[in-house]
């Protein structure tokens, strides 16, 4: 693990997801499509086509091997990444039990497999 301030180990996994902008009344304001560049129990790094606004919360549905996790978070940051793809990190705000047990558990095969 690098000496930052992350409480769980991020991994280089690359998720396919949708995701919708709402605010804080629940409105949907934007909807896309991305992927995920690394993940935790806590967090993720997102990638995308267009910029992902910060102001708002982000419902995320994300496909974990046979399953897909809903996940709520909020937008820490967003910028322009190198190859002019947009990277946004995530902190999630809400994660259902089955959707943590999913994670978890991919988190902990991906580990065992390709973790050392």
């Amino acid at each position: 693990m690098t000496s930052d301030k992350r409480k769980h180990e991020r991994y280089a996994l690359l998720n396919l997801l949708s995701y919708v902008c709402l605010d804080a009344e629940g409105k949907e304001w934007t909807q896309g499509m991305g992927r995920t560049l690394n993940i935790s129990e806590t967090g993720l790094q997102l990638e995308t086509h267009e910029p992902v606004d910060p102001r708002y919360i982000i419902s995320l549905a994300i496909g974990i091997e046979d399953d897909v996790v809903d996940i709520k978070g909020k937008v820490v940051y967003c910028n322009r990444g190198e190859n002019g793809m947009f990277e946004s990190g995530i902190e999630f705000v809400e994660v259902g039990r089955e959707g943590m047990k999913s994670l978890k558990r991919y988190i902990s095969v991906f580990n065992k497999q390709y973790g050392g």
